[in-house]
């Protein structure tokens, strides 16, 4: 008679290898959080030997801005900025993605187009605010309008070569299986022209930030614009420092976010940061 045989006994798991630790000086994240250090810590040395009509240090910012947001001016006029961004980037974002993908696809639509985008993009900007004032008085609709004209053009022009640079061989499987212009869309253009998207999307940021600011210099006087001016023309140089700071901060934030959502939806195009 056979003995029963022994249960099995699970083999050892092999220790998992750890990493080698990356050491600081590989880091980017020392290099960059160093600089910003020393860079406050020399602008805090310096600053209030400067005459403070005309300048400001850090700690004074600092202060300015505590006071602003307790007494609730920074986050009202931070909030009335920020809604005239939101559209002008949306209205952006929602008109120049499809147009450049249509002018991409279809060549005489490029032609009927390419002329009047040349032409409209090669006119400063700025030059059209006083004109946009008029058309559109000095309400919220006229800074949204300035925002876009500033931001739509590097998403439309990125968006354009992202779609031309697609691979031929990609679109030729796509019409293998019978794909609608649709699903190619879908399937093909947009996912291979998503790092150029973003990063005209990026490059709009700033564009879309400088526009709101000039919207508001012409416009009503709201937002941080009217921030800068009001506290410029008093010579209260710590207070007209904080909406500038926070437009800075706010540009580092949302270019990060979109950095984020890049890894995300386009793994494929991961670089190092």
């Amino acid at each position: 008679m056979s003995k029963p045989a022994a249960p099995a006994v699970p083999a050892a798991s092999a220790p998992r290898e750890r990493s080698p630790a990356v050491p600081l000086r590989s880091r980017p994240a020392v290099y960059r959080i160093g600089s910003v250090i020393a860079g406050l810590a020399v602008w805090e040395i310096v600053g209030p030997h400067i005459d403070p009509i005309f300048f400001t240090y850090p700690s004074a910012i600092a202060r300015a801005a505590w006071e602003m947001t307790a007494s609730g001016e920074l986050p009202k006029y931070a909030w009335e900025s920020l809604q005239i961004l939101f559209y002008g980037m949306l209205l952006a974002i929602g008109v120049g993605i499809p147009v450049g993908v249509v002018m991409a696809r279809f060549r005489k639509v490029d032609w009927v187009l390419d002329t009047w985008l040349n032409a409209l993009y090669s006119t400063p900007t700025v030059a059209l605010v006083p004109l946009l004032v008029l058309w559109f008085g000095i309400r919220a609709e006229a800074k949204v309008v300035v925002v876009f004209l500033f931001a739509v053009f590097p998403v439309l022009i990125n968006t354009y070569q992202g779609v031309r640079k697609v691979d031929a061989s990609f679109l030729e499987v796509a019409r293998s299986f019978r794909s609608s212009e649709w699903q190619m869309w879908r399937d093909v253009l947009l996912p291979w022209a998503v790092p150029y998207i973003t990063a005209g999307i990026r490059l709009a940021i700033g564009r879309g930030l400088v526009g709101m600011i000039i919207a508001e210099f012409y416009t009503a006087m709201t937002g941080l614009g009217y921030m800068i001016v009001r506290y410029a023309h008093i010579f209260k140089m710590d207070r007209t420092f904080v909406p500038v700071i926070l437009l800075m901060f706010l540009g580092i934030a949302l270019t990060a976010a979109l950095k984020w959502v890049e890894r995300r939806i386009a793994p494929w195009n991961r670089t190092e940061d």
